[in-house]
């Protein structure tokens, strides 16, 4: 019985690859190749030697994009939201810059780093840092004031404070963001390489696209950022079992 429970998203996945091929196969005029057509492009990708090296691509300038962003917007983050004058002072100007669309700054970051990989890891940069900057100042501020206060009455100091208290009540929040902005840094990834560089997953489809009927390339390269994002995921979702970052948690 559980093996069969096992084998539903299997079983759904295939019936959907079977639709699609089907649908694919009936068409009078090929609009949308199938599935056949992009392993196949896959493979073609993987024998010229274009497959390890866009995914690789793209995966430098998130690594170092998101990781910068990490490094700086967290620890901001947690700084505005301990300390009520910072929120105070920096949160409406954090709340300005918050909406404006990290593909707004692609003209800019272009004027300023050229074409190539430091504009897009500026872009990811940029449309990770903000994300998780709110996510740390919230998590703070949504600590119970009877963990600090209890804390205070046990005569910790301010450092002991902050690593006994402070770091495990909002390592949960914080893998939470974490997560969603590493989405949103592979999103704003393939989105630049469309535009900023000449390499990565991203400008795989645009020039499979101007290359004239290599819709199968094009649907190759959807394919391949689904799972890297799927994988991706997987990666952050596996940081929620490591038990000195479950305080909070809730126990079964």
């Amino acid at each position: 019985m559980k093996l069969l429970v096992r084998l539903r998203p299997v079983a759904f996945i295939a019936a959907l690859l079977l639709i699609w091929q089907i649908a694919a196969a009936s068409q009078k005029v090929a609009i949308l190749p199938g599935p056949a057509a992009v392993v196949l492009a896959i493979v073609e990708l993987a024998r010229r030697g274009l497959l390890l090296k866009y995914v690789v691509a793209s995966l430098f300038r998130v690594t170092w994009g998101y990781l910068a962003a990490v490094l700086l917007a967290i620890p901001f983050g947690l700084l505005i939201g301990w300390y009520r004058r910072a929120d105070m002072a920096l949160n409406p100007l954090i709340q300005i810059f918050r909406p404006i669309s990290p593909l707004a700054w692609i003209p800019i970051s272009i004027l300023w780093f050229g074409v190539g990989d430091t504009a897009a890891i500026f872009l990811i940069f940029l449309a990770s840092l903000l994300p998780l900057t709110v996510t740390a100042a919230n998590a703070v501020s949504n600590i119970p004031t009877v963990f600090l206060n209890v804390g205070r009455n046990f005569g910790l100091s301010h450092a002991q404070l902050v690593y006994r208290v402070l770091y495990p009540a909002v390592m949960p929040q914080l893998i939470i963001g974490m997560r969603i902005t590493l989405g949103i840094a592979w999103l704003v990834v393939v989105a630049a390489e469309m535009i900023a560089v000449n390499s990565g997953l991203g400008f795989l489809i645009v020039a499979a696209r101007n290359a004239g009927n290599r819709y199968d390339l094009v649907v190759a390269g959807m394919v391949l950022i689904g799972l890297i994002g799927l994988l991706l995921d997987i990666g952050m979702r596996s940081l929620e079992g490591i038990k000195s970052l479950r305080w909070g948690y809730s126990e079964d």
